[in-house]
């Protein structure tokens, strides 16, 4: 079981960003090129309001020490990849997704031990929290540049293959998460009988304040719908893999990956939810106002 798993969960993701690539044309990325300050703040936003909130959280529901160091470590953690398939199927800016997911991992190298003193500092404990260069480096690689870009490749080549498998490959994209829901709570069923409880409401209030945050810096930027739920579910979408690889390998901590991955299984259904919203949103304000012929 755990080496299906460990196959269908990296296979899964490339798929789905494969999706996302073949969404995507260079004027897309050029276009994010011409607004360096949405860039600027959805690469350095979450740097510095998240950590304060996730602070705020631990100190309103005082969760056991292995949940709230949990909850710190997502918190310090890069953007999640799988952001960008949210975009994709909420239809908002996913070429600015792509690249704020990219320089998110690029600079958590430095960010990551960052944020861990100044956790450190706060609560007076040390956390330990290293980046994992390895792990960040195969991931900007292997299951970001590589699946956009054969996307891409293929929307280059072949226009009209990408152009006619295009609703296919984004209801592909919803049943692949749904997969992904099913596989992970598969495999880590034990862990959240005992602890689900413990951390859904502290991962679901991290996740929906997250995400009005990024709503909110969106608006003061006088960003376009689109761009603005791109940059809230930016700020949602924590790097878990990241996470349970600090967790893990760096620290010999398992019990601070429990937080991770109840995240993730809290994430994905909210964040289905915020993009039908979304889109019912967008297509009713489409119907009220209709492109002129």
């Amino acid at each position: 079981m755990k080496t299906f798993v460990d196959v269908a969960i990296p296979l899964i993701t490339f798929l789905l960003l494969t999706a996302v690539g073949l969404d995507l044309t260079a004027a897309d990325f050029a276009r994010v090129r011409r607004q360096p300050r949405l860039v600027a703040a959805g690469v350095l936003g979450p740097l510095v309001l998240l950590p304060p909130l996730a602070l705020a959280l631990q100190h309103v529901f005082a969760p056991p020490w292995a949940v709230g160091a949990g909850l710190l470590l997502v918190a310090a953690c890069p953007i999640g990849g799988i952001s960008n398939t949210y975009s994709l199927l909420a239809g908002a800016a996913t070429a600015l997704s792509v690249t704020l997911t990219g320089a998110s991992c690029l600079l958590a190298v430095a960010t990551l031990p960052a944020q861990a003193r100044l956790f450190e500092a706060v609560l007076g404990r040390p956390l330990g929290f290293t980046a994992p260069v390895g792990a960040l480096v195969a991931q900007l690689l292997f299951m970001l540049t590589l699946p956009v870009a054969t996307g891409m490749l293929v929307r280059r080549r072949w226009p009209r293959v990408a152009e006619r498998h295009s609703l296919g490959l984004r209801r592909l994209a919803a049943w692949g998460l749904g997969l992904l829901i099913v596989i992970v709570v598969w495999d880590q069923v034990e862990l959240f009988r005992s602890a689900l409880f413990e951390t859904a409401r502290l991962a679901a209030g991290f996740v929906a304040l997250s995400f009005a945050v990024g709503w909110a810096l969106g608006g003061l930027l006088r960003a376009e719908a689109r761009e603005r739920f791109t940059l809230a579910m930016e700020f949602a979408t924590r790097n878990v893999a990241v996470a349970t690889a600090v967790a893990v390998t760096l620290l010999g901590r398992v019990e601070f990956a429990v937080f991770a991955t109840s995240y993730f299984l809290t994430e994905l259904p909210l964040a289905l939810v915020a993009v039908t919203v979304f889109r019912r949103d967008q297509a009713r304000a489409a119907a009220r106002d209709p492109v002129p012929a």
